[in-house]
């Protein structure tokens, strides 16, 4: 795999630093400054569900788990732990690149965030100050919770929440395990901003993970969940 990693991204102008360890991948990280980490789940020394969990107390770079661990659990606690994005194993160059522009985008943008009077996704915007939002120019009247759901979704546009991230960032940390409580509560939301609430365009289900606010809204094909 390391092989075929470094064959793959050398060729595409990629710079690499390597280990097989976790211990020293965390030396690495911290004295190397890297622009993206790729982690694979099973070293040596130690998971790297818990580097993952250290990395992520003062590392805010991108963290790209790659793993022969493919079940949706093993995709969740990862996540949750702090990684950005999950990559299973087989996979071919295309995906890996893509998958990377991804992650480099959504850092540029972090990096380039400036506080905003509104968030605009699509049709949808939303007014931070004045807690509105607008729907093809129409006010629509949430909920204290569909609200924050949604600003929450929001600033994390293209990226998927897991359902315990969303717990603990709209209910709190005594709700980690409520996944009812969101499947309810976007249910309500998706009356409110799509279209066809039966075939969302925007606010997307990933299958027994999370949920994620379409950035693109012109690949709209996924069915809904």
């Amino acid at each position: 795999m390391r092989r075929f990693l470094r064959a793959s991204l050398t060729g595409h102008g990629f710079q690499l630093i390597e280990t097989s360890t976790a211990r020293e991948g965390e030396t690495l990280a911290a004295t190397n400054s890297p622009d993206l980490i790729l982690l694979d789940l099973g070293l040596p020394d130690g998971d790297g569900i818990d580097l993952v969990k250290k990395l992520r107390q003062w590392c805010k770079v991108p963290i790209l788990v790659v793993s022969a661990r493919g079940r949706e659990s093993d995709k969740v606690v990862a996540l949750d732990a702090g990684a950005d994005d999950y990559l299973t194993k087989p996979f071919g160059v295309g995906e890996l690149l893509a998958r990377i522009r991804v992650a480099f985008r959504h850092a540029d943008a972090e990096k380039n965030a400036r506080p905003e009077p509104s968030i605009q996704i699509a049709n949808v915007v939303i007014d931070v100050p004045r807690r509105e939002v607008k729907v093809d120019g129409q006010v629509v009247h949430l909920t204290p919770i569909e609200y924050k759901l949604l600003v929450l979704l929001a600033k994390h546009a293209g990226k998927v929440l897991t359902h315990r991230q969303i717990l603990q960032e709209v209910w709190g940390p005594a709700y980690a395990g409520q996944t009812h409580y969101v499947r309810v509560h976007m249910a309500e939301l998706r009356k409110k901003i799509e279209k066809d609430p039966a075939q969302p365009k925007l606010l997307i289900t990933e299958p027994a993970v999370g949920y994620r606010l379409k950035d693109d809204v012109f690949d709209s094909t996924e069915p809904a969940q």
